[in-house]
């Protein structure tokens, strides 16, 4: 197994367990996260997710080609890749908040996992970056898209154009990270947050995901209507009303395609 998983008080941690390839994403490793993924979807036991890599040097270092598919990559990024890089980067139907602690470096797909969360939290002398352009290739996890939205276009452009790579404090200062975190407390400081998410009231934690995610993706008239629908479901006790903001959403966009 190359993925921890472990569920207690309502917290779920997944934790990529590859110290010795910076915890790089391999095939192997990609049907763990994806299978993972699935299942907290289904439990009605996990309010809160912490992603994180094992050891002190990586969160994640990207794609793991060389113990994957091959130099060439094209089989590893061509097939089933719905859900994106980590089973996270595409993934829609998630409806959880999940904490990125990214406890070093975090590189290239490792990254677009980090930003795919809806929290970042970074140690002190952990570095982030989408380096892709420098070998030829441009990001496929969604970096191009999640950052410009997170940090401003011009922000993002010098990040992905350049390839290089931030500090922990540039990444909280430009808007990527929640905050920086001594590296002997990040571990209790993503607790901590994790648990007073957990503590929340599940159906209300849902919606507030689902509405702040679609914020970034639908006119501020369609996300308002949707606001007062889940709150108008939420105090009629209606169960799940995240399932019906994601619905909606979904047939006012095919119906604008």
């Amino acid at each position: 197994m190359s993925v921890a998983f472990s569920v207690e008080d309502r917290v779920a941690r997944v934790t990529l367990d590859r110290p010795d390839r910076m915890n790089a994403v391999d095939a192997e490793t990609e049907a763990e996260l994806e299978a993972i993924w699935s299942e907290i979807e289904r439990r009605d036991d996990i309010s809160c997710v912490v992603l994180t890599g094992a050891g002190e040097k990586a969160f994640c270092a990207g794609a793991d080609l060389k113990g994957g598919s091959g130099s060439s990559g094209v089989d590893y990024w061509a097939v089933g890749r719905e859900n994106g890089f980590g089973g996270l980067a595409f993934r829609r139907s998630l409806d959880v908040p999940v904490i990125a602690r990214v406890n070093g470096y975090a590189l290239g797909g490792g990254l677009e996992m980090a930003l795919a969360c809806d929290l970042r939290l970074i140690a002190v002398g952990a570095k982030v970056g989408l380096p892709e352009v420098t070998i030829g290739l441009v990001p496929g996890g969604g970096g191009t898209q999640r950052l410009p939205r997170l940090v401003g276009y011009q922000r993002a452009a010098e990040i992905v154009l350049t390839g290089r790579q931030l500090s922990a404090d540039e990444a909280v200062a430009c808007g990527m990270i929640l905050r920086t975190v001594e590296p002997g407390d990040l571990l209790t400081q993503a607790e901590i947050l994790a648990r007073e998410l957990a503590a929340k009231p599940g159906d209300a934690l849902r919606c507030a995901k689902e509405l702040l995610r679609r914020s970034q993706e639908v006119h501020v008239g369609l996300g308002t209507e949707l606001e007062v629908d889940a709150l108008l479901a939420l105090l009629s006790k209606t169960a799940r009303p995240s399932s019906q903001i994601h619905t909606r959403v979904e047939d006012a966009l095919i119906a604008t395609a």
